[in-house]
């Protein structure tokens, strides 16, 4: 709900959303809607600008001057006696009835047109109040207080006719100077409704911007977290392999142990070179191009996939592979790059899963075509129970949202006696 402040001195009032659409609605006040005549009302015209209390003392005193001047000139045109006191009598009461024209113009406007009608002074005010009723009310409503305001000068000329003009134009010029009036009011709540429209849009779109700033920074999270998952998850498991072995065989030979230490090292420093990268990127995909300014380490792609092989074999995993892709090189670099952290998912999950198990990879496709990627691991035959290698149990999650931004699609299911993920990739031509 938005605080708009409604026609009236200091009330403000809880006013709807704007619906934008065919047509304005920009809500009701409530203190208006409280009154005979709030169902005739047009949405769009019960709230308006406010009028400070400054405004009204202005236009009250411009209103003064304008009867104190008329009735200066009709005392020069001869009018004297009774006449005069009651031109005076009704300006000072029409005068007193211009602050109610901003608060409910409607009764107020049709007493100045009476007022009109029996002397010159009340005019100016009667002009006021037409105007006020064409800004703030609908349209038959003006036009039968514009209509009042004709006939009351009409009548008036009948009693007090002006030298040198004939009823005929006199009745010319009160129809176009009412007629003015109306078009002039309803000029102006068709631009305070624009006027509100726009900042009601304005609004909508500042919050519209505010949600899409939310959304990066979400995407940019789930970003970040997959890419700490994909680098770190099989560096560590290679970690903890090896100092699983160290703690599991402390009689083994100095020269496996050594060994061992030189993995975990070289692991270790691995791991820190890959965020590095991730950081690295990470920090382009903001700043720029990652182009302009490559990283100093290589992406890892598909080609890159013999050395993560021996990686495994190397903690005691046997991994067999068959590749039929046509040109691994020809691939772009985004889909190589997540082919190749999908294998590296299948294998981290194999090792902490089922530890020692045969894996077997198959990959196949050409350019045009997919890029269709297979990893089995045998399950063993006791149940692992908790892993020996803890994990959150996000990998696949994230691995599958990686999939499908790159336009692919990845499944996974463990069947008899064995675990199966499986993935196909866009391979342009």
């Amino acid at each position: 709900m938005r605080r708009v402040a409604c026609r009236g001195i200091g009330r403000e009032a809880a006013v709807s959303p704007t619906r934008v659409g065919a047509g304005f609605d920009f809500g009701r006040c409530p203190h208006l809607a409280t009154r005979p005549y709030a169902r005739h009302v047009q949405p769009a015209m019960t709230c308006d600008k406010p009028r400070s209390a400054a405004w009204i003392r202005f236009t009250t005193v411009a209103i003064a001057a304008c009867v104190v001047a008329s009735a200066f000139g009709e005392y020069s045109s001869g009018s004297r006696g009774g006449l005069l006191a009651l031109e005076i009598v009704v300006g000072v009461v029409a005068i007193a009835l211009v602050p109610l024209l901003f608060r409910a113009p409607v009764l107020p406007a049709l007493g100045l047109a009476v007022l009109a009608a029996l002397a010159p002074t009340a005019t100016p005010a009667a002009t006021i109040g037409t105007l006020q009723v064409a800004r703030n009310r609908p349209v038959p409503v003006a036009v039968g207080v514009a209509m009042a305001g004709v006939a009351g000068h009409l009548v008036r000329f009948l009693w007090i006719p002006t030298a040198g003009l004939s009823f005929g134009w006199w009745a010319i010029l009160v129809v176009s100077a009412h007629a003015a009036l109306v078009g002039w009011g309803m000029l102006g709540a068709a631009r305070s409704a624009l006027i509100a429209s726009l900042r009601e849009r304005a609004e909508r779109a500042e919050a519209e911007q505010g949600r899409r700033v939310a959304e990066a920074r979400a995407t940019e999270r789930a970003a970040i977290a997959r890419e700490m998952h994909d680098v770190l998850a099989h560096r560590l498991s290679l970690l903890a392999t090896y100092a699983g072995a160290l703690e599991y065989r402390p009689d083994a030979p100095p020269e496996q142990m050594s060994q061992a230490a030189g993995v975990i090292r070289t692991s270790a420093h691995q791991a820190l070179d890959e965020l590095r990268d991730v950081i690295t990127l990470l920090n382009d995909d903001i700043t720029g191009d990652p182009a302009d300014d490559p990283p100093d380490r290589p992406v890892p792609a598909l080609a890159d996939l013999p050395l993560l092989v021996e990686e495994t074999r190397a903690v005691g995993t046997p991994v067999e592979v068959r590749d039929e892709v046509a040109d691994a090189a020809a691939l772009p670099g985004r889909t190589g790059r997540t082919a190749y952290r999908v294998v590296q998912e299948a294998l981290t999950n194999a090792r902490k899963h089922a530890p020692g198990q045969p894996v077997s990879i198959a990959l196949d496709g050409t350019p045009g075509a997919r890029l269709v990627i297979e990893v089995r691991n045998t399950l063993p035959r006791e149940p692992a129970g908790v892993p020996a290698i803890p994990g959150a149990g996000r990998g696949l999650v994230g691995l599958t949202e990686r999939v499908r931004l790159a336009g692919g699609q990845l499944d996974h299911a463990a069947g008899p006696g064995e675990f199966r993920l499986q993935a196909w990739l866009p391979w342009p031509a």
